[in-house]
């Protein structure tokens, strides 16, 4: 039996469509019969744009190919514009919120061919590692609904990993386009900050200090192919992000082929499973001609308290804000997290110097060793609701990302490659390169995943 349209990989579906094997509207249909048959049971899309999917289906059929996408539908976050549809945010006060532009990824996703297909669903303005809210309720995972799906862009993680759509949209400030990467096994990249615009058109448009430094969004999907080729039309300066740059795109001087194997992490004990895929991918290194040395990251707990500290600097001052339209639960969250760390307890001038010289410390470690391979989070996916716990939901969350927030307070391209699974779930690693060298992660994540293969797309275990 052929591989239905709906499991195939978009840059295999942007093949067939340019080659007239298959149609636009055939390939949207078929995501769209995916959707009804799925979706029901992991709730990952909170609005299917059906009509004007099809409707602009049926233009790519009657045109010639106008970029590398086209025809090719795609999902996105709610937390990213596109004009139509809202951007909620997770929260029912912006449940009618209408963009009037649509945001500078969606502006170039389209520009390259592609179709908005659906929005997908995020926990409340983002802040969870898990997806639910009560506008639109919980995303589950679909190996297992007990445990999470990550977050924030939990939506995606699991509309890809069901085949509900073959390529998405999210963004990423403490591990948002990659913790759901980890959970639903499958693949993404989160870029050197201003790589790949950011802007919105509704409020909360501006961006705060700790957003303008750390914030990435990108691209997610099955294949390391889907991510590049969505990654090479994302890249660069957009007038509406005054962050945004071109820089680095260019031809970069040899370096040396070694990577480095993370497999302790200070503060927690990773699980078996975790470290034989961390070795597996230094074995796959290895045989492809790296040298492979274990190596323990410069300071890592510090990187993980400097990243709290930058983050809630942004976060808890727009308290009042907050507590007006999020859930009690998730301002409780947010109380905790002000409490394990209070402003006074790291200066805005401490808070940037100490940024400045880790992200010197690593990338000298990076000179020397230009790739790093760890775990994506340090445990298996929480029971659900586990990160809301009063005791110990804190602790939840901020040790499984101890190896996640070092990409967003140093400005380190990072992406999650899926080697296996394990429990029943899937087990992933992440590799680290030098801030601008998404070439290195890319060309590792290629090579482990041509000797590994994809996990997904799977149907929603019970």
């Amino acid at each position: 039996m052929s591989t239905p349209l709906w499991a195939q990989s978009a840059t295999t579906l942007a093949k067939m469509i340019r080659s007239k094997e298959v149609s636009s509207r055939e390939v949207v249909s078929a995501h769209l019969d995916r959707i009804e048959a799925i979706n029901g049971r992991v709730r990952a899309l909170t609005a299917v744009l059906a009509d004007s999917a099809l409707a602009a289906a049926d233009a790519a059929d009657r045109t010639e190919p106008q970029g590398p996408f086209h025809g090719v539908p795609f999902s996105i976050k709610e937390n990213i514009d596109c004009r139509g549809s809202a951007t909620t945010q997770g929260l029912p006060a912006l449940k009618d919120a209408i963009p009037t532009v649509d945001g500078p990824t969606v502006e170039r996703m389209k520009a390259a061919g592609a179709i908005p297909l659906a929005r997908t669903n995020l926990p409340e303005m983002g802040l969870r590692i898990d997806t639910e809210n009560p506008l639109h309720g919980r995303t589950f995972n679909p190996w297992n609904p007990a445990v999470a799906v990550g977050g924030s862009s939990g939506g995606e993680g699991a509309a890809l990993a069901t085949g509900m759509s073959p390529l998405g949209l999210g963004n990423d400030i403490g591990g948002s386009l990659r913790n759901p990467a980890f959970c639903c096994g499958i693949t993404s990249i989160k870029a050197t900050p201003g790589r790949i615009p950011w802007a919105l058109s509704l409020v909360p448009a501006e961006q705060t200090v700790a957003y303008g430094l750390m914030i990435s969004e990108g691209p997610m999907a099955r294949t390391v192919a889907d991510v590049k080729a969505a990654y090479d039309v994302l890249v660069g300066w957009h007038p509406r992000d005054p962050f945004s740059v071109d820089a680095g795109r260019g031809a970069f001087p040899p370096v040396p082929k070694r990577a480095a194997l993370v497999t302790e992490i200070p503060g927690v004990t990773l699980p078996e499973a975790f470290v034989e895929a961390i070795q597996r991918a230094g074995a796959i290194l290895a045989e492809a001609g790296w040298e492979v040395v274990p190596a323990v990251p410069p300071e890592l707990p510090r990187v993980h308290e400097v990243w709290a500290q930058l983050l809630l600097g942004d976060v808890l001052p727009n308290g009042p804000m907050l507590e007006a339209v999020m859930s009690p639960p998730a301002v409780a969250m947010l109380g905790k997290l002000a409490e394990r760390f209070p402003a006074e307890a790291m200066g805005p001038d401490v808070v940037h110097r100490e940024r400045y010289r880790l992200m010197q410390a690593w990338s000298a470690f990076f000179q020397e060793t230009p790739l790093m391979i760890g775990p994506g989070w340090t445990d298996f996916p929480f029971p659900i609701g586990a990160d809301l716990d009063p005791e110990h939901g804190i602790d939840t969350t901020l040790d499984r990302l101890r190896f996640v927030t070092p990409g967003n307070l140093l400005g380190l391209p990072a992406m999650p490659v899926p080697l296996g699974i394990a429990d029943g779930l899937p087990v992933a690693v992440q590799i680290y390169a030098d801030r601008w060298r998404e070439d290195l992660c890319f060309e590792a994540a290629a090579l482990l995943e041509a000797a590994v293969g994809t996990l997904t797309p799977i149907d929603p275990r019970a």
